[in-house]
């Protein structure tokens, strides 16, 4: 018999109702970008990803949806409970990937090294799944955009110095360019390519 005690952790309490809440918490914050929408979800998250990253995966990630791991993220127990309970191939290619999932941020590689989608399929772009610190406790940005109503604001923490250039440069491509979605412990905020961010000049 193998090691049990190496077996993966398991997946949503409540396999139907908990993929229905946390994907109705996505499009909450897909539709109005910096919304932090709360994923009530039972789940124990594999190390070093909360459990809105998790929750995350297992909504949207199947055997169709080529993976990229950070590696923080390919160096733990995360690469075998998504192969567990998703399926989805790993590439070794941000370019490649259908999702990818940045379990260190301050290390990520910039938007432009993910595929950002083709003139004929602009949605065969990579979602990134980032997670981070906490949604609310950084230095104040602005959004505008789709789903905002005039102006809305975000405070993420742990986020590269850069980020927030590489976001101007990634909305300027639309409608080619990548989507992110930020975790944090038990809640999601999105930012789709359409949004617009306003970051401080430096006093």
């Amino acid at each position: 018999m193998g090691d049990v005690s190496q077996a993966p952790l398991p997946g949503f309490a409540d396999p139907v109702f908990d993929a229905q809440q946390a994907f109705r918490g996505l499009l909450d914050a897909m539709a109005r970008p910096g919304t932090i929408a709360p994923l009530n979800v039972g789940l124990d998250a594999p190390p070093p990803l909360s459990v809105a990253a998790t929750a995350v995966a297992l909504t949207l990630f199947d055997h169709e949806t080529p993976l990229w791991l950070d590696n923080h993220a390919a160096g733990s127990d995360v690469m075998s409970f998504l192969a567990f309970h998703c399926g989805c191939p790993i590439v070794k290619d941000p370019a490649d990937a259908a999702f990818a999932i940045i379990a260190e941020p301050a290390a990520m590689p910039a938007l432009d090294r993910f595929a950002i989608g083709s003139d004929t399929y602009p949605d065969s772009s990579t979602t990134i799944v980032i997670d981070v610190p906490s949604l609310d406790e950084g230095p104040v940005i602005g959004l505008t955009g789709p789903g905002i109503d005039g102006r809305a604001t975000m405070a993420p923490v742990g986020l590269p110095t850069d980020f927030w250039d590489w976001l101007i440069t990634n909305r300027s491509l639309f409608p080619l360019g990548v989507d992110v979605i930020l975790t944090s412990r038990v809640a999601v905020t999105c930012l789709p390519r359409t949004t617009k961010a306003e970051v401080p000049a430096c006093t």
